[in-house]
């Protein structure tokens, strides 16, 4: 996790020399590429309360997937639209979305020319802008994680969120904030306020990309 952490901050800050030379389409792609490996980091954990051989392989098959580890990348729009609550990124998940496939193509859009269609011609500087390049390397910034996970922190994750059901979204949301909380008996998380549960049940303001 701390290494996928690691290299999506790498591949975002790269991204950004990228967009301040002018090269927007490569800068774009490169910001997609650090979405997935910040992306991973959600797999991984969910890898670590698989119980069957069925969930493990599932798990491998998201962390090969590029548009399995891509699905946040629409989390800025959806905070734009008066997202507040846990229940409100649901849709970022949806399995008939069309949001990561959306960006996986995007991403080949700025590295190749292609010929799409019926004789269109794909050019990489021509498909992305400079108004998408920014906005998609502002979100892979965000998304970048700057701390660690420590081997106790999995290990309050796997005892608290692994013993929920995991088709029970109510059950989830109440493990989640037990987590929380056990992170902050553990001195992982800040004492005080309970952010989990401030976020589940009132909500919380997105900071601006």
């Amino acid at each position: 996790m701390n290494a996928a952490n690691a290299n999506a901050m790498r591949l975002a800050n790269d991204a950004q020399k990228l967009l301040e030379t002018g090269s927007f389409p490569t800068a774009a792609s490169l910001a997609a590429l650090s979405i997935e490996e910040s992306g991973k980091v959600s797999i991984l954990r969910q890898l670590s309360t698989a119980n069957t051989t069925e969930e493990i392989k599932a798990s491998w098959k998201n962390y090969r997937s590029h548009t399995s580890k891509n699905a946040q990348w629409l989390l800025p729009e959806l905070a734009i639209k008066g997202a507040r609550k846990l229940e409100d990124l649901r849709p970022l998940f949806d399995e008939d979305a069309e949001h990561p496939f959306i960006l996986d193509q995007l991403k080949q859009l700025g590295f190749y020319t292609d010929c799409l269609g019926n004789k269109n011609w794909s050019i990489p500087s021509v498909v992305v802008n400079e108004e998408f390049s920014k906005s998609l390397v502002q979100t892979a910034k965000l998304l970048a994680s700057k701390s660690g996970v420590t081997t106790k922190e999995i290990e309050l994750w796997i005892e608290h969120v692994g013993k929920a059901p995991k088709t029970d979204f109510n059950a989830m949301k109440e493990a989640l904030i037990t987590w929380y909380a056990a992170m902050q008996d553990a001195g992982l998380k800040e004492g005080g306020v309970n952010s989990m549960k401030n976020f589940i049940e009132n909500g919380v303001a997105f900071p601006k990309t």
